[in-house]
């Protein structure tokens, strides 16, 4: 096989239609197949499938909604993943879920295969934005994260901030490994006067956030930031593009606060969100728990600053082209006209700059040699015929 590996990542909390996790896992995929490998992609969703892709074959099994999430699903059969993982008999495992999944670890210890946990997210600042004490948010998360450094060979991390908390506990086994941003799709050349026109006029600011609306993103600090540059005497109105379980409520927070804000849910057209986000003045980035923010750098890749909070690893991302800030609307509020006092050819190009350090082909090859795996394979079998995805076991949950 010339090196191929079959290369099987594991995922849960996949959004249904778009994110930063989605995102990741299918320009992974795309980047290990044209490397020569072949990866399997196994998530949840609301029936089993199994087909192949331009990032490999991905297999759905059932998984439960998790209420109150906005459609997040979840792999709780541990049977019959554990099946599916004899069936496919993976050269590397790949899990993207340190918390339902972490069981996977011994599975693959027991099984010999190397093993590598992606940490998305830092535990503990997960924990801190769902209202747990700081001290307490701290020792939970060391005990998982020490957990989770034992069952795997490797824990790779996207940034420097998400590996504090790994650096913390000890941990030696932790690589480093950046995420990317598709610089064709994302162009400053997507910047459309017309569709700026639709949302804001010419003497107003406009402010876009591409993000879940979910507690952990903390989309809440986008309107206090509008609100406080509206008291300011600043012209500005903001567009919000996701979806989530906190839309209904922030809507009303709009409503009753009379903020001029647009909420256009979840946008599928890759064309028309790369052109809000060129068309923008300055992209929002309030989420405290963000280890690396795809979204953020999409908008920076389209020529468009960000003001991003100060406690996630977005202040490593962005760099001099964007504009930190303390995690309340005012403070976001002052970034947002610091940014907008620099000369606006300069901040657009300054942030298209920053944005071309992180291509994909690099985060493929950081994650391949995470994995061991050639960076280069050779040509791979031709793909075997999709077999149906292993029912559970009877008498099996």
């Amino acid at each position: 096989m010339n090196g191929s590996l079959r290369i099987v990542r594991l995922a849960n909390f996949v959004a249904p239609a778009s994110g930063g996790l989605r995102t990741a896992l299918r320009e992974l995929g795309t980047g290990y197949r044209a490397a020569g490998h072949r990866p399997v992609l196994v998530v949840p969703g609301e029936r089993a499938s199994d087909r192949e892709t331009g990032q490999g074959r991905i297999i759905t099994l059932p998984g439960p909604l998790l209420p109150g999430t906005g459609g997040y699903r979840v792999l709780t059969d541990r049977r019959r993943v554990a099946d599916l993982l004899e069936e496919l008999a993976p050269d590397r495992l790949e899990v993207s879920d340190r918390t339902t999944l972490r069981w996977t670890g011994v599975w693959a210890r027991r099984a010999r295969v190397p093993a590598v946990m992606v940490s998305h997210e830092t535990a503990d600042g997960v924990l801190r934005t769902w209202g747990m004490p700081p001290g307490l948010a701290r020792r939970a998360s060391d005990a998982l994260n020490l957990r989770t450094a034992h069952h795997y060979a490797r824990v790779v991390c996207t940034t420097e901030f998400a590996e504090r908390e790994f650096v913390r506990i000890g941990a030696r086994n932790v690589v480093r490994a950046p995420l990317g941003v598709d610089l064709e799709g994302r162009h400053p050349a997507l910047r459309d006067a017309g569709l700026r026109a639709r949302y804001a006029r010419e003497d107003e600011t406009l402010l876009v956030m591409c993000s879940r609306l979910s507690v952990e993103k903390r989309p809440g600090t986008a309107l206090d930031a509008l609100e406080a540059l509206l008291r300011s005497g600043e012209r500005a109105v903001l567009v919000v593009a996701g979806d989530g379980p906190l839309r209904a409520r922030l809507e009303q927070r709009a409503r009753e606060r009379r903020l001029p804000v647009t909420f256009l849910g979840h946008v599928a057209d890759p064309a028309l969100l790369g052109g809000l986000q060129a068309s923008a003045d300055v992209c929002l980035a309030p989420g405290p728990a963000e280890t690396f923010g795809l979204a953020a750098l999409e908008a920076m890749a389209c020529g468009t600053p960000v003001v991003a909070s100060a406690s996630s690893a977005l202040p490593e991302v962005v760099g001099s082209a964007g504009v930190t800030a303390a995690d309340t609307g005012a403070a976001f509020g002052v970034a947002i006209r610091k940014l907008l006092d620099r000369p606006e050819d300069e901040r657009r190009e300054a942030a298209r700059a920053r944005a071309a350090c992180f291509g994909w082909p690099a985060a493929v090859e950081a994650f391949l040699t995470a994995h061991d795996a050639p960076v280069r394979a050779g040509r791979p079998d031709p793909p075997a015929a999709v077999r149906p995805v292993p029912r559970a076991r009877e008498g099996v949950a």
